[in-house]
């Protein structure tokens, strides 16, 4: 794919796991790239110059305004926003408070709302908005309900401003990973609530990618980075409130 210059992307969540690919992805095919976190782990400086940080919590509309104003101060431009801040958790039910279900809704569901709200005012048309839901935003699972409900809603969310935001000229599209091994990924299943059920988390996931993925394997970090990139591109010009899995074939559509 021929490298995207001049062009600015803002990334939330972009300093570690499935962001961190992300940002690399975008940064080595020569976008402009904007990183929001709650903190810079020092993963920004190692990409150079062509990286900027802003400090931000996606639970914050006016941190989302910031975001975007950080990039059209430094580029002039906002092209692409991505919403991949979020994170998961397996909690039955009976177990779930009020601190639990907000902050997963918060970080995952109300986070990306906020970052589609501020891209809607400010990208241009042509610009694009990928949000990054998850097989779990598809198809439920046990002890999963809250994670589950996040990301269902960021399907929803997609699907409603592609209808919305397309007579702008504004694409809007979702990711939805499988399993992916992340630090994020790895330490939430070894909680005794996961499907791991806290045992020998590798083993889970080998187990479970030989029983349910006709490729035999998981998918990795940078493939999801790859669907971003295309997804920003013009090649997908015709592509608008889809939400496309990236999981070796567990869920089929």
């Amino acid at each position: 794919m021929a490298k995207q210059k001049q062009k600015t992307v803002i990334i939330t969540g972009g300093t570690k796991g499935i962001g961190a690919a992300i940002t690399q992805e975008f940064s080595k095919n020569g976008l402009s790239v904007v990183i929001g976190a709650r903190h810079d782990n020092g993963f920004t400086r190692k990409l150079g110059s062509q990286v900027r940080f802003c400090s931000m919590d996606v639970r914050r509309e006016k941190d989302h305004e910031r975001l975007i104003k950080t990039a059209l101060d430094w580029t002039q431009r906002a092209d692409i926003y991505i919403n991949c801040a979020g994170f998961s958790g397996w909690r039955p039910i009976i177990k779930i408070d009020e601190t639990f279900f907000h902050e997963m809704i918060d970080v995952n569901l109300k986070g990306t709302f906020w970052g589609c709200k501020a891209a809607a005012k400010h990208l241009t048309r042509g610009g694009t908005i990928i949000n990054i839901s998850s097989l779990a935003g598809k198809r439920g699972s046990a002890n999963n309900s809250v994670y589950c409900a996040s990301k269902f809603g960021v399907i929803g969310l997609t699907q409603s401003l592609a209808k919305e935001l397309g007579p702008l000229g504004i694409r809007v599209n979702a990711v939805c990973p499988v399993y992916v091994k992340t630090p994020g990924v790895l330490a939430a299943l070894q909680n005794k609530d996961s499907p791991a059920r806290g045992k020998d988390v590798e083993k889970y996931l080998k187990t479970f990618s030989d029983q349910n993925a006709p490729l035999g394997r998981l998918p990795l970090d940078e493939e999801i980075a790859k669907i971003c990139l295309f997804l920003a591109s013009d090649a997908a010009g015709a592509i608008t409130g889809q939400s496309i899995n990236v999981d070796c074939g567990v869920f089929p559509q």
